[in-house]
């Protein structure tokens, strides 16, 4: 009984989460295209579906709702159906639609070349592993280990990457302190000396097209029919039209190439003048106070990442637990530690998971808008899943160590012997090589704008 309500439990929050995931992908990503494809909504929607409910087990986990074994159970069964999806069904028609949009492809090769493909990605993704210390040698082959092992590098790479841009993105764009300074008068007459060139464009190409129609009036009439004088005169004049429309087509060619360099500056200044109204507000000083506190925790970050490598250090400790520590032993207060600490651990984890799948849906939707087209937009998605799918899986395995002892338990069952300890010294790795490499690519661009170099 308590086994059966534990699942009744579990398909309604399933069915919540595929809701949402299908509105989302209806009114947000496939908004402005047709969906005509339902497998590709379809497996979408169940990634996501997936990957919000190992999050919803980890809650679960520390406010200990259902029975222990119903959470080991649906522990592996969504994990290993999350693994289905992220090995065998995205990638099998990834290459199904990537295939078939080949021109030269004959229709029935599309579904061996399909196979083919994905076999090739199998034993890819098999070799993958190879050069990582992320398994023991004691694991079987189709184990739980080997397919996670695999997919948390990924994952933990892509997690990294993404962390360590926004750390350094968030408060350069949301901090007033780097925005440069610009007023309406200097967007004014950006826009004015924009507008001066487009017209002397225009201009030009009407002289050019008066003098070709002046040509040709000239080739109809019979001109070169003509004798004596006319005739020494009229091929010297038509030399001189040429060469005019050359000369006009170098002038436009030059006016042009100066328009476009004139309407990325009045963009930017465009852009830099709303974000100054913008600051002034009580939204942009709220998230200019928030872009003081995310430099001081990405600077932390970087320092401690690099700590962390220099001395191959890492983390024995959950947050929660050295905190309630820290509050005991060094501040000398007096409290229910086990209460205190799931009451954290709930808000820790789900601030965790909220700004994980919001982050993620939002950066999603981002690359989605600038990347897709009608012909790619299936192919994208899919892609999209696939990363989400090892994104979130990756988030289990990192996100283990912000959760104390207790409630880690089932969770290291599940996943099995793993080198943890790998993954948290990738992830420190690649976060320090993308926030150095971030910082530096937003310095030269804060530091070289448009205007400089027209």
């Amino acid at each position: 009984m308590t086994f059966l309500q534990d699942t009744i439990v579990v398909l309604l929050s399933q069915v919540t989460f595929f809701v949402g995931a299908w509105i989302f992908f209806v009114k947000q990503l496939f908004k402005d295209y047709e969906v005509r494809h339902i497998m590709v909504q379809l497996i979408f929607s169940i990634t996501l579906t997936l990957s919000c409910t190992m999050f919803e087990l980890i809650i679960f986990e520390i406010l200990e709702l259902l029975d222990a074994s119903s959470r080991y159970f649906y522990w592996c069964l969504m994990l290993y159906l999350l693994l289905f999806v992220v090995i065998v069904l995205n990638p099998f028609y990834i290459a199904y639609y990537c295939i078939s949009n080949i021109s030269f492809v004959k229709p029935d090769y599309i579904k061996h070349l399909t196979v083919l493909v994905w076999i090739i990605f199998i034993v890819i993704f098999w070799k993958f592993g190879d050069p990582f210390p992320i398994l023991s040698p004691k694991q079987g082959v189709l184990s739980m280990e080997q397919l996670v092992s695999r997919i948390g590098v990924i994952g933990v790479t892509v997690m990294a990457l993404l962390s360590g841009f926004g750390a350094v993105n968030y408060p350069y764009t949301s901090m007033a302190y780097f925005i440069r300074e610009v007023s309406i008068t200097d967007v004014m007459n950006i826009e004015k000396r924009l507008m001066q060139a487009m017209d002397m464009v225009v201009m030009k190409k009407k002289r050019i097209a008066i003098a070709k129609r002046q040509s040709l009036e000239k080739i109809n009439e019979g001109m070169p029919r003509r004798s004596g004088l006319w005739s020494m005169i009229y091929p010297g004049s038509n030399n001189r039209n040429q060469e005019n429309i050359s000369q006009l087509k170098l002038e436009i060619a030059g006016l042009e190439e100066l328009s476009r360099q004139l309407f990325l500056e009045a963009h930017e200044n465009r852009n830099m003048f709303e974000r100054i109204e913008w600051s002034k507000t009580w939204k942009g000083i709220y998230f200019n106070f928030l872009g003081y506190i995310f430099s001081v925790y990405c600077t932390w970050k970087i320092f401690i990442c690099t700590i962390n490598i220099v001395f191959d250090r890492v983390g024995k400790k959950d947050p929660v637990t050295r905190g309630i520590e820290i509050a005991i032993h060094w501040m000398g207060f007096n409290f229910d530690v086990n209460f205190w600490s799931q009451q954290v651990s709930f808000y820790l984890i789900g601030c965790i998971v909220v700004t994980s799948i919001r982050g993620l849906l939002l950066t999603l939707t981002k690359f989605f808008n600038r990347m897709s087209s009608s012909k790619s937009s299936n192919i994208i998605v899919l892609i999209l899943a696939q990363i989400m799918g090892m994104y979130f899986v990756s988030s289990v395995l990192l996100m283990r160590m912000n959760m104390p002892p207790q409630y880690r338990t089932i969770i290291t069952q599940v996943l099995g012997d793993l080198q943890f300890n790998f993954y948290h010294r990738w992830f420190d790795v690649i976060f320090l090589v993308s926030a150095l490499g971030s910082i530096v690519t937003l310095y030269l661009a804060h530091k070289q704008p448009v205007h400089e170099n027209l």
